[in-house]
């Protein structure tokens, strides 16, 4: 079984301000959303702030995704 390092573009995270500033929401909107299970998988670091992976922001946005009927 091969193992893979993971590529920068891989581990690239943004900070919970940058995340906010992309998808224009509150701080207190965000944690509302976390706490309904609703916000983007993140990261928790030792000293408590929150990073959201880029490929995690991406797959919810395209979870937030509706299909109009016509």
């Amino acid at each position: 079984m091969a193992v893979t390092t993971p590529t920068k573009v891989n581990r690239q995270t943004l900070k919970l301000e940058e995340a906010l500033a992309e998808i224009g929401v509150s701080r207190a909107a965000f944690y509302r959303m976390r706490a309904r299970g609703q916000a983007p998988r993140h990261l928790k670091l030792p000293n408590g702030q929150i990073r959201i992976r880029r490929a995690d922001l991406d797959a919810w946005f395209d979870s937030c995704e509706v299909q109009e009927a016509c």
